[in-house]
């Protein structure tokens, strides 16, 4: 579970069974076919995302092993192909859950030729687990390096750190488009179900993008003193506040739910909206699908799904960050420690987001 990792450049943490529970091993993978549209990155810092965990014990589908995960990669530039446009060796880039999109390459496709390349009508290339457009399969970055088509590299701005970029990559992202998509702001009464790895982002970032009122709601109170240091105004626990729906009935004008289970109050949460109001689901259950329920029919309430960012909303996101100094909670652990991290992580120990550091 110790052992230090090598310098090869085609090796990282894999797992080869369904598990999440600090299995994997380190071992050679085979990175995609080198094309001069691609980026070669040496990994410093990889973020580790629920969905690691959920893809490590094939959770949401059946998981490709052998498998590297990590989809929130940030490091140096080594390698940039001569059809790659805006990045140069030497500069530090990061990459998020999607690695490729069709760009128009297979005809017409309105979201890649609109800037939505996350919600590519083709197929969208996720970081790893996944088949990139050449045939190859997508490795993550629980590893020494990265290779990514360049158009979903992201140059990293010098006022973020390296380990706050990471997490920022895919749980950042994933909570900054549906606040921007949902008019986050002055006006707007906003509320996150979840302090967690994603949640706690929506929190700042409701925050800095100026809304009247930010309200985290979560199960118990232990998240309350943290929830409010993060901007948070008021603060929801649901098991042991028995009125918190009649209290807070019709307060809120939209809702980012991160909870990634079908087992919550769905109904007393859509009774905090106000009229006209919308609902966002992040989270993506294991254990079946949402439905939308007759309360939503009643009070022409709005409800969404959200993927990740788009390579342009990253880069509005870390301006945002750059602008305001918003810093995530993070705790930094050395890649050689993968394992334990995943334990850990899966056990509810981050306090917020665990990120991985080569040495």
């Amino acid at each position: 579970m110790g052992q230090s990792p090598g310098r090869n450049s085609k090796a990282g943490w894999v797992s080869t069974l369904s598990s999440a529970e600090g299995k994997m091993v380190w071992q050679e993978f085979q990175p995609k076919e080198w094309e001069e549209t691609d980026v070669d990155i040496k990994i410093s810092h990889c973020g580790i995302c629920g969905s690691d965990i959920h893809t490590l014990r094939s959770g949401w589908r059946p998981t490709a092993y052998p498998c590297c995960v990590g989809h929130e990669i940030v490091g140096t530039a080594v390698r940039v192909g001569s059809k790659v446009s805006g990045i140069q060796v030497g500069d530090r880039v990061g990459v998020g859950a999607q690695s490729e999109s069709c760009l128009g390459r297979l005809g017409d496709c309105e979201e890649c030729a609109s800037g939505q390349e996350n919600y590519c009508s083709k197929k969208v290339v996720g970081t790893y687990n996944s088949v990139h457009y050449d045939g190859s399969k997508s490795y993550g970055g629980y590893a020494r390096y990265n290779r990514v088509p360049g158009h979903f590299a992201i140059k990293i701005p010098d006022a973020i750190s390296s380990a706050d970029a990471a997490p920022m990559l895919c749980g950042g992202a994933t909570l900054y488009s549906p606040l921007k998509h949902n008019g986050c702001g002055p006006g707007k009464r906003v509320g996150i179900i979840g302090v967690g790895g994603l949640g706690h982002f929506g929190l700042l970032f409701a925050k800095a993008m100026g809304a009247d009122k930010v309200v985290a709601i979560s199960r118990k109170m232990g998240k309350k003193e943290d929830s409010l240091k993060m901007g948070a105004d008021l603060y929801i626990a649901t098991d042991d506040e028995p009125d918190w729906a009649t209290v807070n009935a019709r307060s809120l004008d939209l809702i980012v739910s991160t909870v990634s289970s079908t087992k919550m109050p769905f109904n007393d949460y859509l009774g905090l909206l106000k009229t006209g109001g919308s609902f966002v689901q992040v989270g993506l259950p294991e254990d079946g699908g949402l439905f939308a329920p007759v309360r939503s029919l009643m009070r022409r309430l709005k409800l969404q799904s959200s993927l990740v960012g788009s390579p342009n909303e990253i880069r509005e996101m870390f301006q945002l960050v750059a602008e305001k100094g918003i810093r995530p909670w993070v705790q930094e652990i050395p890649m050689k420690d993968a394992n334990k991290a995943i334990v850990d992580m899966e056990d509810g120990k981050a306090r917020y987001r665990y990120v991985l550091v080569n040495e």
